[in-house]
This record gives structure tokens, C-alpha cells and sequence, in this order.
């Protein structure tokens, strides 16, 4: 049978698809593009906040058109949504066939044939390590090293959703990156929800720094990275390893989310402003050339006017490279959606627009320092209208920052890296040339 795939959500839950992609194309299903060829469709949803949630009913409701107007005999839904509201879902949405959750995945393939072919097949099949079909192109690849959150931040639903923080064993996730090595993949993104806490629950310590010190020994990978870093858990000897080694991006991700001590404290974070400030400060010192991304969330309950401009100036001096907003979402199960104190729809939005248009201005003052260097930019991509080559720097996550777009004055292969000199800005993006 044709199978077509839609993934919702973030990296880790691409993750996830790209298994299950995998372990469908393992079993002689042919994987499809074009829903209307699909006799199975399978989406693989996010619930994490809101707007994710109106996405995911949205999406579900499309791809049930096509048991009507094309091919698709069955719809499968996984998830993150799922696995909130899975009872739910079957009364409202009866067109689909059927509900995965998330802690139904080691049954998966059980579960899905035993509905296609109204009888259980003889193996069982779970989503830890086994053989991806990558969806991130033929030079990147992202490698989860844990699931779970054990946080338990109150704006939070992760942890109801992926239960408490589980780390893989490093062996395991060292051979699946060994067989991305084999494969040609040449940038590697270790992520979990805190990757920071690797190996805590395992080996009683932190292992990030131990597992990307032998990642980088991997002779074919050229550029890693690791993303979602929480403050209280960065070791020096973590700071140490991205200063020192030339495979590790000199580019941390730390999701601080507000500044305020009293907002950090309803927040249930671990860190306060001081100690935020400080580690920043001392990043910087080791790693001039470091670049520093975080995120923030405003209109949390309780934040008053006085909190947020704290935040605001923040932000204006500490100057992020990199910086994401979202408004506050009150999420179903959560501590902070029983808080009193909920800040207004418009408030947050004024508030959002505020602190957007400030990291705007520093984008666009950060990016001037780069006009006239020569930065190494991995090709990925042909402009719409064909006139630039579209790739990265090392200081560029993919579909989080910017692109740089170079002129196309030659015939380059898409997934080389490319010394490149960089000649205008936009105001996220860098406008460059090859070097002859």
C-alpha cells in the first residue's frame, strides 16, 4: 500500500516521524508525497501549545477530505495531541481510523497492521533506535539523546505529554550517529528537551560534553551542534569543549524565558536573573566570537508592567544573535493555567510586538559586523528565481535563523561547504558572493 506522511511540531518530533517513516518503508509500504496518491495517511501531530493544537485539528480535518476525493482508505493520527487528548479526538473527529499515543509507539506497527489487516502482525517494533528515512536532506540530520522533560516548569505540558527526562545510552546513540556518518550526513544537531541533563538519570552526572567530545571524533561529521541548553545545568568544562573544538558550533541555545526573578520563580524555573546574567557574561569571555540565541515568553500570569520592562531592557543590553518570543499560552494540566493574574490577549501582544521590534534593531546592528569576512556556508538550496544559491553559516540553525544567499555566478553542489565573503544584509539574513 502508498503511505503519505504530514509531521507537525518540532525537531524531536520529527524525530519520531522519521521512524515511523522508516518503519513503514521497512515493511514494503511505498512512502508518497502527494496526499491525493496516499491509501494510508499518517500525521504525526504537535500539542504543545494553542496554536499548535488549532494546526493539528486543522490538519487532521484537510487529509480526512481525501477519504472522499482521493485515494486514502485509512487516516492515522500520532502524537503529541494524541497523546493529550486522545479520548477526546475519537468522538469529535470520527473520519479517523485511528489514534496513536505516544505511549502506544512501542506497539506501533502491532497497533497499525492489526487495524489494516484486521489481524496482529508477528513482530513488534518501538521507536527507539532503528532505521530513519531522513527528512532534513542529505547533509543534516538531527540525533535526539533523550526524551521526556522532568523540569516541570509551570507553563510546561511536555512532561504530561513525553513523561519524565530518560536519557539514551550513549552506545546507542554513538552507533545510530556512526550509521549517519556512513550515510554522508556531515552536520549533526544533537537535541533533546534539555540536553544539558544528558546523562544525569543514567550515570549520575551530566555526559553532554563527554558525548559530543567522541561525536566530534567521528571523522565524516564537520559541523555539530546541540540545542536547548538550560542555564543551571551549562558545566564549565561544556563552555570549555565548544571554545576548543573546531566541529562543535561556537553557537549556544539557552531558553531562559524571562529575566524577572518573580516571574522566573512562578515560572518554576531553577535560575534567577542574576545567575543568567552572569553565565552570559562569562560565555562571552571565554568565547568571543560566540553566538548566543535564547527564548522568551511574555504575558505570563502575574507579569506586571514593571517585569516586562525589566525583560525589554534586557534584552537591549545583553543583544542576543539570535532571539525567539512567544506569548504566554495557558495550557490545559498545567500549574500556570490555574494562576490568577491572566494577562490580557492584547496586552501580550503589545508586549510581543515590543520586544520583537527591539531584536529586529540588534539583528540588523549584529549582522553588520559580518559584511566583508569570509564565512564557511553549507549550500542547501537554489533561490526561488534561481539567481542565489540559499545555505548556512555555523551560526545558523535550520528554519530557526537565518539564511545566507549567495550569488549565483557558478555550478555549486548542493550539500558542499562553500568559503563565501559576505557583501550586504538583510535584517535577518546575509547577501554573499563565492570566493574565486
Amino acid at each position: 500500500m502508498k503511505i503519505g506522511f504530514v509531521h507537525l511540531g518540532c525537531s524531536k518530533n520529527l524525530i519520531d516521524t522519521e521512524m515511523m517513516i522508516g518503519l513503514f518503508k521497512n515493511n514494503n509500504y511505498e512512502i508518497v508525497n502527494n496526499p491525493k496518491d496516499a491509501e494510508i495517511i499518517l500525521i504525526n501531530t504537535c500539542g504543545f501549545i494553542e496554536s499548535a493544537k488549532v494546526e493539528g485539528i486543522n490538519t487532521i480535518l484537510e487529509m480526512s477530505e481525501y477519504k472522499k476525493t482521493g485515494k486514502c482508505k485509512f487516516l492515522i493520527v500520532t502524537g503529541c495531541l494524541v497523546q493529550r487528548y486522545k479520548e477526546e479526538l475519537k468522538k469529535a473527529i470520527p473520519e479517523v481510523d485511528l489514534f496513536v499515543s505516544i505511549d502506544e509507539y512501542n506497539n506501533l506497527w502491532k497497533i497499525v497492521e492489526a487495524k489494516i489487516s484486521q489481524k496482529e502482525n508477528k513482530t513488534a517494533n518501538c521507536l527507539d533506535y532503528m532505521e530513519r528515512v531522513i527528512t532534513t536532506g542529505n547533509t543534516t540530520a538531527y540525533l535526539k539523546i533523550a526524551e521526556g522533560c522532568s523540569n516541570r516548569c509551570t507553563y510546561c505540558a511536555i512532561p504530561n505529554i513525553r513523561g519524565p527526562y530518560v536519557s539514551r545510552k550513549m552506545e546507542d546513540i554513538l552507533d545510530e550517529a556512526k550509521d549517519l556518518a556512513k550515510k554522508g550526513y556531515k552536520e549533526i544537531i544533537v537535541i533533546a528537551q534539555d540536553t544539558t541533563k544528558y546523562g544525569i538519570d543514567l550515570y549520575g552526572e551530566p555526559k553532554l560534553t563527554e558525548l559530543l567530545n567522541k561525536l566530534s571524533k567521528i571523522k565524516e561529521f564537520k559541523w555539530i551542534r546541540f540545542l536547548y541548553a538550560y542555564p543551571e545545568t551549562i558545566t564549565e568544562d561544556l563552555i570549555e569543549l565548544v571554545r576548543d573544538n573546531p566541529k562543535i558550533c561556537k553557537y549556544f541555545d539557552i531558553p531562559i524565558q524571562h529575566i524577572s526573578d518573580k516571574v522566573l520563580k512562578r515560572m518554576n524555573r531553577k535560575s534567577d536573573g542574576n545567575s543568567i546574567k552572569k553565565l552570559i557574561n562569562h560565555i562571552r569571555e571565554l568565547i568571543p566570537n560566540v553566538v548566543l540565541r535564547t527564548s522568551l515568553i511574555v504575558g505570563f500570569p502575574g507579569e506586571t508592567k514593571e517585569d516586562f520592562e525589566e525583560l525589554l531592557n534586557f534584552v537591549k543590553e545583553t543583544k542576543f544573535d539570535k532571539l525567539g518570543t512567544f506569548m504566554y499560552s495557558k495550557e490545559d494540566g498545567t500549574p500556570a493555567a490555574k494562576l490568577k493574574e491572566q494577562i490580557h490577549p492584547m496586552t501580550k501582544k503589545s508586549r510581543f510586538n515590543k520586544i520583537m521590534k527591539v531584536q529586529q534593531d540588534i539583528s540588523n546592528e549584529n549582522l553588520k559586523k559580518y559584511v566583508g569576512k569570509v564565512l564557511e556556508v553549507l549550500i542547501e538550496n537554489l533561490s526561488f528565481d534561481g539567481k542565489y544559491y540559499v545555505g548556512r553559516s555555523k551560526m545558523d540553525v535550520p528554519d530557526m535563523d537565518g539564511v545566507v544567499y549567495i550569488e549565483n555566478t557558478k555550478k555549486i553542489d548542493i550539500g558542499s561547504f562553500e568559503k563565501c565573503k559576505i557583501i550586504g544584509k538583510q535584517e535577518y539574513d546575509l547577501i554573499a558572493k563565492f570566493i574565486k
